[in-house]
């Protein structure tokens, strides 16, 4: 028999419900580990607490035919050992250090920008080959999450967390130190690899720990750390570059990422339920001598071959065969090429058309980063909004109303390419492509954001293949665009090579649109979208 109704007091998160917050707000299905069990599995162990820390499952015996009570192991009533009951000063200290560790990741991928030129003169290379050091590391943020998001469902964050960050501390020694280019291309390719598990992994060690109706604050700190490092990387890099040389810019990468490793590993627990309930289990199996504990991870996994085919082949079924993925991460794929543009457009534009310092043209991308901290501290006046539009929907909206910020701010980037364009002329004054990127980075959050949001909105169980197949595009292409750059602004000047950009990310505005009032159309020929009979109830 199941646990009586009375002892059980709360749901922290259901698979739709729940979903109603803006960033990460809907983390939650992502926090259940549905790639790990059967279609048929039973989810009450990880979203509810009960009384008596256990939920009686019957299920049919292999050996005897007969239905056996088995007892999935749950958190009680205010567990202190739950991450989402732990005080609200130390789930605050453990969102500020895995967002420290998320910037540092986003620092390490731009600081380098700031002096290609160092690494090309030691050397003896071209600037071309200078540029695979940047596209490299960008390359492993695309592979890395396709093994460390299912490693984490497996064994847990925290050990994915201390090994991978480990690994990337170690690899940063010998860029600093490297005699030839090869060293550096390779030691850069293991790290960007190994510094994607964490940014794979902060938004769901957040939904670990908070509620959904504490999450809006924590998790618009979280959305703003990758696109403040990179905002910060060169003007912190501009200035180490001119006064300390290339080899400065890994050493900072080392000293900030050591400290990020020892505060995580050290500092911060295990957050994912999953593996929390299966250590309970097997504890209570030994300290009371019951084999009839267990979790249902443990009791109705899929076969490694189901597990395989979701974790590695899925992403790209979902990417090739479902508009709505393909076409999203089009346009994240767009928006991050964008940004690893600025890294080569701002030195072309301050440094090679102006004349000016690496330092100096460090502090142009300060508008940017103001933009991006803008638009993370309206994250949660985008999160009330949704709420608002979810209670006229009696909780269940459309996925579409993700979108509705998306459609706003989509409009910003080719506004801010457009400004940049067209002030990069060398005599014009420099605050024109400085303040281009302010729209740019306030836009990026929203369009980030609503992306991801819409995505697990739409597929659910196949949520995070999704968002690795929408990683994985985003990242190949945004490793692409520093090589092609800088030949792009010098065949076609500064201002037609930028306007170009703007063009492409204008006729990116249209996929907002299409998907907002033809989304629900798409979705019902949908292999692979949710669908839910209460989601079609008309509007309250």
């Amino acid at each position: 028999m199941d646990t009586p109704r009375s002892e059980q007091t709360h749901t922290d998160h259901t698979s739709r419900t729940a979903s109603v917050g803006s960033t990460g707000e809907q983390m939650d299905y992502l926090d259940l580990p549905v790639r790990e069990l059967n279609d048929d599995a039973d989810l009450r162990e990880y979203t509810t607490e009960t009384r008596t820390g256990e939920i009686i499952k019957p299920v049919k015996s292999n050996a005897t035919g007969k239905m056996e009570d088995w007892k999935l192991v749950t958190f009680t009533i205010d567990d202190p050992e739950n991450p989402k009951n732990w005080s609200k000063a130390y789930k605050w200290y453990c969102t500020m250090v895995v967002a420290f560790t998320c910037f540092v990741v986003a620092f390490a991928s731009s600081v380098i920008t700031a002096d290609l030129t160092g690494p090309m003169e030691s050397f003896g290379v071209s600037r071309e080959v200078s540029f695979v050091v940047v596209t490299v590391f960008v390359i492993g943020f695309g592979v890395g999450p396709m093994v460390f998001a299912p490693v984490s469902e497996m064994v847990g964050r925290r050990p994915v967390y201390a090994i991978t960050l480990l690994i990337a501390v170690v690899f940063v020694i010998p860029c600093a130190v490297s005699k030839n280019i090869g060293t550096l291309i390779v030691c850069r390719l293991i790290d960007g690899i190994a510094f994607s598990a964490p940014m794979t992994l902060v938004g769901g060690t957040l939904a670990d720990m908070w509620k959904n109706e504490e999450r809006g604050v924590p998790m618009a700190a979280f959305s703003a750390a990758p696109f403040i490092g990179p905002a910060i990387g060169p003007l912190v890099g501009g200035f180490l570059a001119d006064n300390c040389g290339w080899r400065w810019l890994y050493w900072i990468q080392l000293i900030l990422s050591f400290v990020a490793w020892v505060l995580i590993t050290f500092t911060v627990p295990e957050t994912y339920a999953p593996i929390l309930l299966k250590r309970r289990a097997a504890k209570l199996r030994k300290t009371e001598n019951d084999e009839k504990y267990t979790t249902e991870a443990e009791l109705d996994p899929r076969p490694l071959g189901q597990k395989l085919r979701i974790f590695l082949f899925r992403p790209f079924q979902l990417l090739f065969l479902e508009p709505i993925v393909f076409f999203i991460a089009i346009y994240m794929s767009v928006l991050y090429g964008l940004l690893y543009m600025f890294f080569v457009a701002y030195p072309i534009v301050y440094q090679a058309g102006k004349g000016w310092s690496a330092s100096m043209t460090g502090l142009m991308f300060i508008p940017l980063a103001i933009g991006v901290l803008m638009s993370a501290a309206c994250a949660p006046f985008v999160n009330k909004h949704y709420l608002k539009i979810s209670e006229e929907w009696n909780g269940k909206p459309p996925a579409e109303k993700r979108l509705i910020p998306m459609m706003f701010s989509c409009w910003l980037i080719p506004i801010g390419l457009f400004i940049f364009a067209w002030t990069s002329y060398p005599t014009v004054h420099w605050f024109g492509p400085c303040i281009a990127g302010w729209p740019v980075g306030f836009g990026f959050i929203f369009l980030y954001n609503s992306a991801n949001n819409y995505l697990v909105d739409t597929y659910q169980h196949q949520a995070a293949s999704a968002l690795a197949a929408k990683t994985f595009l985003r990242s190949m292409w945004g490793a692409s665009t520093v090589l092609f750059t800088e030949q792009m602004y010098n065949r076609l000047g500064y201002q037609w090579a930028s306007s170009l950009l703007a063009f492409i990310a204008l006729a990116c505005c249209a996929i907002p649109y299409i998907f907002y009032f033809k989304g629900e159309s798409i979705r019902k020929f949908s292999k692979y979208a949710f669908s839910d009979d209460e989601e079609k109830a008309i509007k309250a």
